[in-house]
């Protein structure tokens, strides 16, 4: 089975060791639910999957954290991220601000 892009990103390691920060987030600008071209990861597989990388990514320290344009996104990005740690935008000339704004908290 495929695995996801989000899911490849964060299990290379390359967010964990190899970066000296006291806080290290992962910031996923996103169009909607994680899908691959393969069929097997589409619809409940890939969000597992996805949860799952996310989950790993903080036990090693990294913040996960959403931006989406999705507007069903609130539907499942809570499973995934948490209920604090995604953003649905409604316009995409808004998402510089919306940046700025995770930064600055």
């Amino acid at each position: 089975m495929a695995d996801g892009v989000l899911k490849k990103g964060v299990d290379s390691g390359a967010l964990t060791e190899e970066v000296e920060a006291r806080t290290k987030l992962l910031i996923t600008l996103s169009d909607g639910k994680p899908d691959d071209y393969d069929h097997y990861y589409r619809g409940e597989y890939g969000i597992e999957d996805t949860r799952q990388a996310l989950f790993e990514a903080r036990v090693a320290g990294i913040h996960p954290f959403c931006i989406t344009i999705d507007r069903e996104g609130a539907d499942y990005l809570p499973h995934m991220y948490g209920r604090a740690n995604y953003v649905v935008l409604d316009d995409v000339a808004k998402l510089l601000l919306k940046v700025s704004d995770i930064y600055r908290n």
